[in-house]
């Protein structure tokens, strides 16, 4: 019964990291389910643990979220995202998986050091963008772990931290739902793997609970310090399990 305390204890910090930063729940599941199941069983059940987080998040600050902002983004990462799902059985990822370690300290420590120089970017191109949806939508596909980057594209084109957090949720909202499908059309999932998932929804909720207490008391020039810091774990991550 030891894998119930290891599914809520991840849960909760999933649940509160994802509630604080709008991302960087799959990073903090996937330290702890590949001990508990196969590494492509681990992404779906990572993925759909925090559902219940996304939807509480989301529903909080949906009065702010711009749909039109969304349509583009989600569509280039969604088929990128279909695509990396099947091609995650033959491709071993090692080394892609350091790239991107490196691309997002590199992004993490640029951003962080205009964030403490009061240098705000208030907007990105659309070939930027496309090329983080990309790249999100191949590592969602592989590992379950695609938000970093479509966190910090939300964030910059966001004007407040409301509309940031109803517009990454909203994002990976839709991203469950249609990679959860896949997951299960392809047997990936199955019906013995949501035992997991229910007992991970105690610990999301207590996680998201607790950080949207501390969400409100925090103001949007810090909570990106908090994404910028987060973003630059992430890729320290990506590198010690590639390596």
């Amino acid at each position: 019964m030891s894998w119930i305390f290891v599914m809520i204890l991840a849960a909760t910090l999933a649940g509160f990291v994802q509630g604080v930063t709008g991302f960087g729940s799959g990073i903090v599941l996937m330290v702890f389910l590949p001990q508990l199941l196969p590494i492509d069983q681990s992404a779906g059940v990572s993925t759909l643990t925090m559902s219940i987080a996304i939807i509480m998040v989301a529903w909080k600050y949906h009065k702010a979220l711009k749909w039109q902002k969304l349509v583009g983004p989600f569509l280039i990462y969604i088929v990128m995202a279909i695509f990396s799902l099947h091609l995650s059985k033959y491709l071993a990822a090692g080394y892609l998986k350091i790239l991107l370690g490196l691309l997002l300290i590199i992004l993490a420590v640029y951003y962080t050091v205009m964030n403490l120089k009061s240098i705000s970017v208030k907007s990105i191109s659309f070939y930027v963008m496309a090329v983080f949806a990309l790249i999100s939508g191949f590592f969602n596909g592989m590992f379950g772990i695609g938000g970093p980057l479509m966190a910090l594209y939300f964030l910059i084109i966001s004007n407040s931290k409301e509309n940031y957090l109803a517009s990454i949720q909203t994002f990976f909202l839709i991203d469950t739902i249609v990679m959860t499908s896949l997951r299960f059309s392809t047997g990936i999932l199955t019906v013995d793997n949501l035992k997991f998932v229910l007992v991970g929804f105690i610990g999301a909720i207590l996680g998201t609970i607790l950080a949207n207490r501390l969400v409100s008391h925090l103001n949007i020039r810090i909570m990106e310090f908090f994404i910028y810091v987060f973003i630059g774990i992430s890729g320290c991550y990506y590198l010690i399990t590639a390596l």
